[in-house]
């Protein structure tokens, strides 16, 4: 094992510094969810992170299939199983010109902890990190709390900040332009929040160097408007392609389109938090109910039972999405073959419901964003409409992600439309962050906002990931999402797929973990990898 990791090390510390000459063009993106904050700890989100490893690099980095390689830690070594070292990469400077060292990670770790009201946490990938240790300024050593095999897919979650710069820095001085100093591609050269980022060619940056010399990142959360601007040449790139354009987009001879297979799935969250009065649920006449019917297994599957997701998946996704029943699709580490999203029943759901007390169903509202994921408005208007026909009267409330999550974080709501994006390219992230119980000491739980509690889930789950055998550790993982989901603590619908689209005359390389980065796009004569 240790011999396969060195030569991956190897193989892709060649890649990522070969040389590639630079142009001076600039670069226009319109992407269609707001970067919340430059705090690259501050929050562990799609946006924030895509904007985080343009300013940041992270300890390990990923390849467009999620698999990792060397970032900023160059090569690694087993000394035993709770025990690994790593040599950092030489001459990296921050771009106040600080010299990257080892001291700079322990901090990065220490860092993490401290982050204030976080609405999801990135203690969740140092969880297992026992002690750090600098053995000189390009050594350091971690120690796990026993055999941990998942450490390097954590720290490729870890953007790294500089001891000296940051040790007193606030999430305020991030925004404000003041922090956002780290190694990566690009430099910050202007924050307008929730507007446009403009960011710098970073000429010092110690991989490749990205073809842009500047970047325009502007924050368009209309699907209209995003198409609008590329057709008009008001923007080079585009993400989150609209559905209704992709077959449109395919035709024009301006465009290219550039797509994959994502790692995000769609879900519904439950108020597992309240065993009495849920804030959003009544009997039909409006009364609050006495007690939470989502804590009845029975209703959460008869809730899933309404649902027809492939109707979801051809008229409300048009194609661009695929059903499932769990957290990452076919292919990927920890996928359970035998565990397939079940077919629509109706007239099991109003079995269910009845069953459990609820014969002539009740009224509850299912909330969610308008603005964050492809159709999310829409989603939840079908997921309200199948609800209603078997007896689950249904008011659907869809507003701005900004004003959504903090509600979301704060368990106000009682049922609502969620997402999580498997960027470690395996399951086990998703099942510590998203379903096991929430314990922010023990970094776990860290997006588990529906409060969901399964201790014996819990215990299957931490077995599987200090199982040192990749096979083992796969079945280990498999066993725990068949029965964490026969309890079916949310309810997922589908997986997104990633479709970009750009001018003609650009190249870029699709990332499954739906992450939009300037350095991905080339200039076509570079013959970097292309666009489908």
């Amino acid at each position: 094992m240790n011999r396969t990791w060195q030569a991956a090390a190897l193989a892709t510390a060649t890649a990522l510094t070969a040389p590639v000459a630079a142009t001076s063009q600039d670069l226009t993106m319109a992407v269609g969810a707001v970067v919340g904050s430059l705090d690259p700890h501050f929050y562990n989100v799609g946006p924030n992170n895509a904007m985080a490893s343009m300013l940041f690099s992270r300890m390990l980095e990923t390849d467009t299939q999620a698999r990792v390689g060397p970032g900023l830690l160059e090569s690694w070594r087993l000394l035993a199983d709770d025990t690994w070292e790593f040599k950092l990469r030489p001459g990296v400077r921050f771009h106040n010109g600080a010299g990257f060292t080892a001291e700079d990670i322990a901090f990065t770790v220490a860092r993490l902890p401290t982050i204030v009201n976080s609405p999801g946490s990135f203690t969740t990938y140092t969880r297992s990190i026992q002690a750090v240790e600098v053995v000189d300024p390009l050594t350091i050593r971690i120690r796990t709390k026993g055999p941990y095999p998942a450490l390097l897919v954590d720290l490729a979650r870890l953007p790294v900040v500089d001891r000296e710069t940051h040790q007193n820095a606030t999430t305020d001085d991030f925004n404000a332009g003041r922090a956002a100093i780290g190694t990566g591609p690009f430099r910050l050269v202007e924050h307008r929040p929730g507007d446009r980022i403009l960011l710098g060619r970073n000429e010092e940056y110690w991989g490749e160097k990205p073809a842009w010399r500047r970047v325009d990142y502007r924050m368009v959360t209309n699907d209209a408007s995003r198409t609008a601007a590329l057709l008009a040449g008001d923007a080079d790139f585009i993400d989150q392609v609209p559905t209704s354009d992709v077959a449109r987009l395919r035709h024009d001879q301006r465009v290219v389109i550039s797509e994959v297979d994502s790692l995000r799935n769609m879900f519904i969250v439950y108020d597992h938090s309240r065993d009495g009065a849920s804030p959003f649920i009544t009997d039909n006449e409006g009364r609050p109910l006495e007690r939470n019917p989502l804590r009845d297994l029975r209703v959460r599957r008869a809730l899933s039972l309404a649902i027809d997701r492939q109707a979801i998946v051809e008229r409300v996704m048009e194609g661009v999405a695929a059903p499932t029943m769990q957290f990452v699709p076919p292919g990927v580490y920890g996928y359970v073959p035998d565990l397939q999203p079940p077919r629509p029943d109706p007239e099991a759901a109003r079995r269910l419901l009845a069953e459990a007390g609820f014969p002539d169903g009740f009224r509850l509202t299912l909330h969610g964003s308008n603005d964050r994921y492809p159709n999310d408005g829409r989603t939840i208007q079908a997921v309200g409409q199948m609800w209603a026909r078997v007896g689950v009267r249904t008011q659907v409330e869809a507003v701005p992600f900004s004003s959504f999550i903090g509600k979301a974080s704060r368990q106000e709501y009682s049922v609502w439309l969620a997402s999580w994006g498997s960027s470690t390219g395996e399951t086990s992230a998703a099942m510590r962050s998203v379903l096991a119980t929430y314990d922010r000491q023990r970094g776990l739980g860290a997006v588990n906002r529906g409060r969901y509690s399964n201790p014996e889930f819990d215990q299957r789950l931490l077995v599987a990931m200090r199982e040192m055998d990749d096979e083992r550790r796969e079945r280990q993982l498999q066993d725990a999402m068949r029965f964490v989901m026969a309890d079916e603590p949310i309810t997922p619908l589908h997986m997104l797929k990633n479709v970009w689209a750009m001018r003609r005359g650009l190249t870029h390389a699709a990332r499954a973990d739906e992450l939009t980065r300037a350095q991905d796009v080339h200039p076509a004569a570079t013959g970097t990898a292309p666009a489908r």
